[in-house]
């Protein structure tokens, strides 16, 4: 199985928190089997099918396109979940899929990208401190999942809150669009956070044939904490059209402002523009052409209607 190009990893689980490569075990070993698979690859359908999996059952973990799900079928489960994409360089909130089928002696894990949370088990595995048995197994990777949700909505809750203190110190108005990309993130991994949720209590109510009460119990838990994140994602979400609401109430003030002040101009200069632009029309007739102090006479009559138009305007309480 090992020479298999999808099989990413396999591990023969000790029941002590250790595994084995399968190459390590003996034949008669009838000990649980992890063996994770990248179904992009060409022969993942075959070894999917070589583990006695249903042809539909492989078509649903092999199939591009999945939603967070839980089904029992048979004496196993087929549990499909999502996690943040914490590989390096990557969108936390283009979320990795992990597709996964249980029975009692084995556990199927069947993903295209890579997903962190599986590396890890992996390597407590094979330092001999993971997981004893295939459904602890199951536990682990579902608390994994939740501990890179939880990350996520610990850091977008602090970004949110910088943006929120730079907005009351009056920051740049380019702030709208690190808010916009706030928002697409929280509309991206609260799109999978709710399914999966839901797939968590199926799993609650149909996983007492591999699960015991405990197991069970660590399951409703893990749901619990998805609500708990769906809901603070909810709030980040309305302090963000806040956010956004303040900063656009702050451009229609400045914008207002702006025009305030031309408009006040305006009405200074409206008066005086009108009378210069009757004495400078170049037509015979006009007024104190011959006189030495008409510009004076006119310019005096211009500043009195300024400062009478001033006055007005403070009356009348405009500025």
């Amino acid at each position: 199985m090992a020479s298999d190009s999808s099989i990413i990893f396999s591990y023969v689980l000790d029941g002590k928190g250790g595994g084995r490569l399968p190459d390590e075990a003996s034949d008669n070993d009838s000990r649980p089997v992890w063996t994770h698979i990248d179904y992009s690859a060409a022969d993942a359908r075959e070894v999917l099918a070589g583990n006695g999996l249903e042809p539909y059952i492989v078509d649903t973990l092999i199939r591009e396109e999945s939603r967070p799900s839980a089904v029992a079928v048979g004496e196993g489960l087929m549990v499909v979940l999502r996690g943040i994409n914490r590989n390096a360089g990557a969108n936390p909130e283009d979320m990795v899929s992990i597709r996964i089928w249980i029975a009692a002696d084995r556990m199927l894990s069947v993903r295209q990208r890579r997903l962190i949370a599986a590396k890890e088990i992996a390597d407590e595995l094979s330092e001999h401190h993971g997981p004893a048995t295939v459904s602890d197994l199951l536990i682990a990777i579902i608390e994994r999942l939740a501990d890179g949700i939880a990350m996520f909505v610990d850091d977008i809750e602090a970004r949110m809150e910088s943006l929120e203190d730079a907005i009351d110190a009056g920051a740049s108005l380019d702030i709208r669009r690190d808010i916009s990309a706030v928002r697409r993130q929280l509309a991206s991994v609260r799109r999978y956070l709710s399914p999966q949720r839901d797939a968590l209590e199926s799993l609650y109510r149909l996983g007492n044939k591999l699960l015991d009460t405990q197991q069970l119990f660590a399951v409703r838990e893990q749901s619990d904490r998805i609500t708990r994140y769906i809901e603070d994602l909810d709030l980040v979400r309305e302090r963000s059209l806040v956010a956004q609401e303040d900063v656009m109430n702050r451009i229609s003030q400045e914008q207002n402002a702006r025009t305030y002040v031309f408009s006040v101009v305006a009405s200074i200069f409206l008066p005086i523009t009108f009378i210069s632009g009757v004495f400078g029309m170049n037509t015979a007739g006009l007024p104190g052409l011959e006189h030495e102090a008409a510009f004076w006479f006119v310019a005096a009559g211009m500043a009195a209607i300024s400062i009478g138009t001033i006055l007005w305007l403070r009356a009348r309480k405009w500025f």
